[in-house]
């Protein structure tokens, strides 16, 4: 997998920090631009997101490149509706077919290495019969229909900060499936080399206060606070 952040709004955490003074003050923009110090933008960014004043991150957005994800990934990803993707179509694209296999069955033993034989030897045949059916002469928007899940796939994704908290709430939670888990973080590590302090309160509901998820919790709360004060501090 590999995730780089192509492109974010310049001085992000300023441009939020004016937002929010604009909300309030009958100064003109040019005004608030020179008057918005670094301690103020401190302030400002923090009492917004304490406040769950989030709209004002909505003026900051961030551009992702994403590669070596399964198609079972991004179909999980676009169900983000607030938000732009690009991905790499295998109507037009004809597929190399790298695939994605989960640990769960590439380092399994006994019955499980066995299964991981099977996988291969799917995945295999699945690549046999999509280029047997190109070379037959049927269109790549047809033989992709036998295409797996596993399937790999490249997708831009555009999201504001406040969608970007929205998502890594839902997508850092360890509940969530561990592929999506793990881009969502590498996305959250690009944003805090941007940004940390529109993003030091992000993750998973836990990070900020009571676990959201009730009987189905992973009964670790501390545990994952720890995990997310470890990352932001790496990202710094």
């Amino acid at each position: 997998m590999i995730v780089v952040l192509l492109q974010c709004t310049p001085e992000p955490e300023r441009l939020v920090a004016l937002a929010a003074r604009l909300c309030t003050s009958p100064a003109a923009i040019a005004d608030l631009q020179e008057d918005v110090s670094r301690k103020d933008v401190r302030r400002l960014v923090r009492r917004v997101l304490s406040m769950g004043h989030a709209s004002v991150l909505e003026h900051v957005v961030f551009t992702y490149g994403v590669e070596g994800i399964s198609r079972a990934t991004s179909h999980q990803l676009v169900r983000h509706r607030i938000a732009s993707y690009s991905q790499q179509s295998q109507r037009y694209v004809a597929a190399t077919f790298g695939y994605v296999t989960p640990k769960t069955i590439g380092d399994g033993q006994g019955r499980k290495r066995a299964l991981a034989g099977q996988f291969e030897k799917h995945m295999e045949e699945s690549a046999r019969l999509y280029t047997e059916m190109l070379s037959a002469g049927i269109p790549p928007e047809d033989a992709r229909f036998v295409l797996p899940n596993a399937t790999e796939t490249k997708i831009l994704i555009t999201m504001n900060a406040r969608e970007l908290h929205h998502f890594f709430a839902l997508r850092l939670c360890r509940r969530a499936q561990w592929e999506i888990r793990e881009m969502a973080r590498r996305m959250l590590t690009l944003a805090n080399e941007k940004a940390p302090l529109l993003f030091e309160t992000a993750g998973p509901g836990c990070v900020r206060g009571r676990c959201p998820e009730g009987k189905m919790t992973c009964g670790d709360p501390g545990g994952v606070r720890r995990e997310f004060a470890e990352l932001r501090k790496g990202s710094r």
